[in-house]
């Protein structure tokens, strides 16, 4: 954008953030007590996506028979895990410690499933409604995997510009409807997720260029096309929505597992975030379900702090993290994306309890330690949030704390052994 840098005075934070220096944000417009609607959404998008998944979910039993029990994922505890963090960074961690696991989500094996595959719903229950497959919402869903729906959804094309996992959930459920879809797949996409797209019949468009212009010309494409719907991972709604019904699904979770969330036991969740829909979504859906009980933070890579950035400045979508002379080059790739989203950011800004930021070498050092911990093994995106139990261990001391695990089922075994090998040099560093 051009901006010089002292604009940025007013903000201390910044100098920090150039040097690529982990910091810690803490949300002085955060509310502990939120009035819904915000910026025109309320509670009630989180029933209608639970809602919609609900009546598709004979439908994807069919496709998936993995998905027997919908878009759900467990909640594991981690004691290991929290004892090695406890070790590692000669502190004390109070309350428990666990993990959402999103990376066992099925087909998709990310967070990006909730939104992408509601999105997809979303419009196929829309285009069904208006080809006169379906007349109510009662009806038997499973009428649009038959061969006259997919004659019908084969003339359509579903496009998206990603980052990887994104694309990957579009690319998955919309090859299975019958649809066309293209993935405009960015430079800090990783290959694997591109062939596995391409194993899927997904054209899978490549670019030199980073998220964002990947994006754009992205929809660009699909706005010449007629018959082609742009799935926006900036501003969409409707993916927001998916993200949202996770909330329902966590307090279930907690309750089985006699987790209190209260006053005296709030709870801490940390989110990776990229452009800021999955993690808005989720902070959303939480508020609106444990009030002031629960305390939202964002984790970003410090080469890459896109919503730090959009809401500390109140910029949002106006600033790039190259305004401030960083390289936006991570290992996380789906946490490379040098804008926040504008929508996401804007709701946020009451919402969020704060943000932080984690190198490279520690999210590899993360994720060596949780798979000697415990045996697990997430994506190097995943681990931003598990630095969060340490780093605001003085927020909210009585706090348990949820660490969500956005991804990392599908990565090849040969992709795994390596990043647990660097991961164990950097931790050995530490």
């Amino acid at each position: 954008m051009g901006r010089e840098l002292h604009n940025f005075e007013c903000y201390p934070l910044i100098s920090e953030m150039k040097k690529k220096k982990p910091v810690i944000w803490k949300n002085p417009d955060y509310q502990p007590t939120i009035s819904f609607p915000i910026k025109g959404l309320g509670a009630e998008i989180i029933t209608d996506a639970k809602d919609r998944l609900q009546r598709f979910k004979p439908v994807l039993k069919i496709l998936f028979p993995e998905m027997e029990n919908g878009i759900v994922s467990p909640i594991t505890e981690l004691p290991s895990m929290k004892k090695e963090l406890e070790t590692v960074y000669h502190t004390k961690i109070n309350g428990r410690l666990f993990l959402k696991r999103d990376d066992v989500l099925p087909v998709a094996g990310s967070i990006k499933a909730r939104g992408g595959f509601h999105e997809v719903l979303a419009y196929t229950e829309t285009l069904a409604f208006n080809k006169g497959l379906i007349s109510t919402i009662k009806d038997d869903y499973r009428i649009l995997i038959t061969e006259d729906a997919r004659k019908i959804f084969s003339q359509y094309t579903i496009s998206v510009g990603s980052t990887g996992n994104l694309g990957l959930s579009i690319g998955m459920i919309g090859s299975a409807l019958g649809y066309r879809v293209v993935v405009h797949m960015s430079v800090d996409a990783k290959e694997w997720k591109k062939e596995l797209l391409r194993q899927h019949g997904v054209k899978v468009v490549e670019h030199p260029s980073d998220y964002s212009q990947a994006v754009e010309q992205a929809r660009n494409e699909s706005d010449q096309n007629a018959l082609s719907y742009f799935v926006d991972d900036e501003q969409s709604p409707l993916l927001f929505a998916g993200y949202t019904a996770a909330a329902f699904e966590v307090k279930n979770q907690l309750e089985k597992q006699g987790v209190e969330v209260s006053a005296d036991h709030p709870l801490n969740v940390y989110l990776p975030c990229g452009v800021g829909g999955g993690p808005g979504g989720v902070a959303f859906g939480l508020k609106c379900v444990f009030g002031e009980h629960v305390h939202c933070f964002f984790a970003e890579p410090t080469h890459s702090p896109c919503m730090l950035l959009g809401l500390m400045t109140k910029l949002h979508h106006q600033i790039s993290v190259g305004d401030i002379g960083l390289d936006n080059k991570t290992e996380a790739d789906g946490l490379a994306v040098g804008r926040a989203s504008s929508f996401v950011g804007e709701i946020m800004e009451n919402v969020l309890s704060g943000v932080y930021t984690i190198s490279d070498e520690e999210l590899l050092s993360l994720l060596y330690l949780l798979h000697k911990s415990e045996s697990l093994f997430l994506e190097p995106s995943a681990l931003a949030g598990m630095k969060g139990p340490v780093k605001l261990r003085s927020i909210n001391p009585n706090a348990n704390h949820l660490v969500w695990g956005t991804g990392g089922s599908l990565v090849p075994e040969g992709v795994r052994a390596d990043f647990i090998m660097r991961g164990k040099y950097y931790y050995e560093e530490i």
